[in-house]
């Protein structure tokens, strides 16, 4: 069934092609730190010329006095809950420093520290709320609602949540699919890009599994919903890394751990700098104002900010390129892996039997092209894999597929039909050549010729006579050699392969991606022992798999990467990252990212002591003004944070593209 029908969604089929997640961006003011932040920026803004003009006091001193309101409740808040819990917050120190530089007269730095402090707190809300847009993101591929068939043959359109697993679903020309599920009717071109990263469109018909998300082409489609809204894949790998804004790598743990005790030294510190003075006949105003400002340049906020910017702006980027990294943990680990461990089938290889090899015997009379056809037309209808890659390989010649008659199917034997008053037989070599006539050492030899390079022999029997042998494997993926190379300059050793598959196939596929240690014919439980064996030498692993037997071996590792397309509901769940559109390159491409923001978070730390070290010193030393104590402290502070933010940038990607040697 087709139609001609169009709808509005067409019109976007130009920019989902792409493949790009769509782009969902939380507008500035949308965001409470950065409306109040602007508020207070305002009111310091509107009081300061007041103030430098000679005004009367009662002009800017409500302003300022606003300003400190507006910039200042919400840490102080914050800090004051955080001090009933017993423990002592930089935010109330911010606070309490701008009250105490306000009581002795220096009403307008106190506001200046109170402007800066807010933009600091907004630049981290929004590099946090930045996380979340690619995450949300992810759900617009996704239609708010569907065409939904009764059994009777009336359409009612509702919510794609109200959809149950059974349900029958029309999916229009340029629609897009609103449920994981089968195609019962229907041809069409699906647009799998944003899912997958398939650059082109996938045909469907019956039987086909569609992704929720994905645009069809312009054949109309009846889709059997196979997965309620909630499971989809989107919503799987959405709720995964739901929580990756929220969590903390062990860096910043750490520094909170650290400001704990650091607060509490400074608390005494800026007290010893008040008392000792003071003690000594220094007048009142000077040795509160030095206290204050001590208190201000000595307080580690750009410390504390300095970890998780660049970590949840790498996220987001990752995130933006179709690689969803569940937590901060997981980015900062990623930049730590030097050792990498690669599943075979669905990972290194595109995870979908293709013919490779047709081999037309000798006095068989036939061509490459007619023993395909014959074979095809026998497999047709068989749901085996390899009798689909049978028949794709003859659909890619453009060959016309003969009517099977009398289809019989054998589990572990083959398919026999009759194709144009001959009888054909598909199947395995050892089990066709016990009832086959003629000469059997020809098709033996064969067929081992095609098991050592890695293929799957199968034996196509016409009239009673064996007519030719056909090589079936799961092709290298394109970039898998690429991918290979740039782990090996990453980690400085080369990826090993560990796979259930057997020793023959998979060093003849390793050898094509240029990996030479192999572990093959491994069980679930052989391969955990694998990474447990490198972990245990001192290796941080990564291990990359699509599979439920590759689960084991990802949550043993350092760091689990899952490909996204056909990995197991067990290994998403599992693994630490989702690459979603299935691109392998993009593996060494998030490692490098990981490892430029852990460069970046050294750099901020660098940043933020060199700040604070100057700035105590000049302030125990000599006579540091207030204002410039402001500035330099929480300058730093911004700084910190805007440097962070570079990685939220594509160029940042394009780079760790392309120089994996990061």
């Amino acid at each position: 069934m087709t139609s001609t029908l169009t709808s509005p969604s067409a019109d976007r089929a130009g920019s989902a092609r792409s493949g790009d997640v769509p782009r969902r961006r939380t507008r500035l003011l949308a965001l409470p730190e950065v409306r109040w932040a602007a508020a207070a920026t305002v009111l310091f803004l509107l009081a300061l010329p007041l103030q430098l003009a000679g005004t009367p006091a009662w002009t800017w001193g409500p302003l300022y006095a606003l300003s400190y309101a507006t910039g200042g409740w919400e840490p102080g808040w914050e800090g004051l809950k955080a001090l009933k819990d017993k423990t002592l917050d930089v935010d109330l120190l911010m606070v309490v420093a701008a009250l105490g530089a306000a009581s002795i007269g220096q009403v307008m730095d106190g506001a200046l520290l109170i402007v800066i402090f807010a933009t600091s707190g907004a630049l981290e809300a929004l590099a946090t709320a930045r996380t979340a847009d690619s995450v949300r993101g992810l759900l617009d591929l996704a239609p708010a609602t569907a065409t939904r068939i009764g059994p009777d043959g009336t359409e009612q359109t509702l919510p794609v949540e109200e959809l149950t697993v059974g349900d029958t679903v029309l999916v229009r020309p340029g629609e897009r699919v609103g449920a994981d599920g089968r195609v019962l009717d229907g041809a069409s071109e699906v647009d799998q890009a944003t899912i997958t990263g398939e650059p082109l469109p996938a045909a469907k018909e019956p039987g086909d599994e569609v992704f929720a998300g994905t645009l069809n082409g312009t054949g109309a489609l009846r889709v059997r919903v196979d997965r309620d809204a909630s499971d989809s894949v989107i919503a799987r790998i959405v709720r995964m890394v739901e929580e990756a804004s929220e969590t903390k790598a062990p860096t910043q743990l750490f520094i909170e751990k650290v400001e704990q005790r650091y607060s509490l030294g400074m608390v005494a510190a800026t007290l010893a700098v008040f008392g000792v003075p003071l003690a000594f006949g220094e007048a009142f105003s000077e040795a509160l104002l030095r206290a204050m400002t001590f208190m201000i340049v000595a307080s580690p906020c750009a410390v504390v900010l300095a970890t998780m910017p660049p970590l949840l702006s790498a996220i987001a980027n990752a995130g933006r390129h179709g690689v969803l990294v569940k937590s901060a943990v997981a980015m900062e680990r990623l930049g730590q892996v030097d050792a990498v461990a690669l599943d075979k089938t669905g990972t290194l290889t595109e995870g979908t039997p293709r013919v490779t090899d047709v081999r037309p015997l000798p006095g068989s009379g036939l061509d490459e092209d007619e023993l395909l056809t014959l074979a095809a037309g026998a497999e047709h209808p068989s749901e085996h894999p390899l009798a689909r890659a049978v028949v794709a390989a003859a659909h890619e010649r453009s060959l016309a597929l003969p009517t099977a008659q009398d289809f019989a199917s054998a589990p572990g034997i083959g398919v026999r039909a009759v194709i144009d008053g001959r009888t054909v037989e598909v199947g395995a070599p050892a089990r066709l050549l016990d009832h086959a006539d003629g000469d059997a050492s020809p098709v033996a030899a064969l067929a081992e010729e095609l098991e050592r390079c890695g293929r799957t022999a199968v034996l196509v029997v016409v009239g009673g006579a064996p007519a030719g042998v056909l090589g079936i494997a799961d092709r290298l993926r394109p970039d898998a050699a690429a991918t290979v190379t740039a782990l090996t300059a990453l980690t400085g050793t080369a990826p090993i392969l560990l796979t259930g598959d057997n020793p023959r196939a998979a060093a003849h596929l390793a050898a094509e991606a240029g990996i030479e240690d192999v572990r093959a014919g491994l069980l679930p439980q052989d391969k955990t022992g694998a990474v447990k064996e490198l972990e245990g030498a001192g290796r941080k692993v990564m291990v990359v798999g699509d599979g439920v037997n590759d689960a084991p071996a990802l949550a043993a590792a350092h760091i689990g990467v899952a490909m996204g397309r056909a990995g197991s509901d067990l290994a998403l769940e599992t693994a630490d990252a989702v690459i979603v559109r299935d691109e392998l390159a993009a593996v060494p491409a998030t490692v490098a990212l990981s490892r430029r923001a852990r460069k970046l978070v050294v750099q901020n730390l660098v940043i933020a002591g060199v700040f604070i070290a100057g700035l105590v010193t000049w302030d125990l030393v000599g006579t540091l003004p207030l204002p410039l104590g402001v500035a330099g402290h929480e300058g730093s502070t911004v700084l910190v944070g805007l440097n962070g933010l570079r990685l939220l940038r594509d160029a940042a990607w394009q780079r760790a593209a392309t120089d994996r040697t990061a």
